[in-house]
């Protein structure tokens, strides 16, 4: 079982960049595939982006490709968000989540463990 905590998220102006982390508990972070996903005032949660075990494969919607990186540190049982140039439209409650399986998924029904949560509200 792990533990997940988010941090870094807040009030940015659109343009700006943010710098979301979970830190995740328990000796074999490296055994988890890690996603993140958001979820805005009234809509379903969906897929942000997501990373392989050893952070050799990623994959990201498409409406944050080129502007947003996921990337992890294992040796500080970590996953990281940077985000940048950020977007009205990014304004949501941004929620990291592990997955037992092998290869990097979009799918949440295939993440089992989940953070609580960060709240990230872009100005215009």
């Amino acid at each position: 079982q792990v533990q997940l905590v988010e941090s870094g998220g807040g009030l940015v102006q659109a343009g700006g960049s943010l710098r979301l982390s979970c830190a995740a508990s328990g000796r074999t972070f490296s055994s988890y595939t890690m996603g993140w996903f958001r979820q805005a005032p009234g809509k379903e949660r969906e897929f942000v982006a997501t990373i392989s075990r050893i952070g050799g494969y990623t994959y990201y919607a498409r409406s944050v490709k080129g502007r947003f990186t996921i990337s992890r540190d294992n040796a500080k049982n970590t996953v990281y968000l940077q985000m940048n140039s950020l977007e009205p439209e990014d304004t949501a409650v941004y929620y990291c989540a592990a997955s037992g399986i092998v290869t990097i998924t979009r799918e949440e029904d295939e993440y089992a463990y989940w953070g609580q949560g960060t709240q990230v509200t872009v100005s215009s």
